[in-house]
């Protein structure tokens, strides 16, 4: 059998991090317990539409660069 360690590197806003389940942008963006009305996310330098997060499965060496929006006058 082979006792081979699945696990994936992603960087998040240039941090480093491990996963060693399959996980998507959603369960990412969740786990980190972002407010996703606030913010547009950027998937290897291409803007995501929130309808496919769910539907992203995060691969080795991917970019995630959250841009949050901020108001004022």
């Amino acid at each position: 059998m082979n006792n081979v360690q699945w696990k994936k590197t992603f960087f998040l806003n240039g941090q480093e991090y491990y996963i060693d389940k399959s996980q998507t942008l959603f369960d990412i963006i969740s786990y980190f317990n972002y407010n996703s009305s606030l913010f547009v996310l950027e998937y290897n330098n291409f803007i995501c539409s929130k309808t496919n997060w769910n539907k992203i499965t995060i691969c080795d060496n991917d970019k995630i660069e959250i841009v949050t929006i901020v108001g004022g006058g």
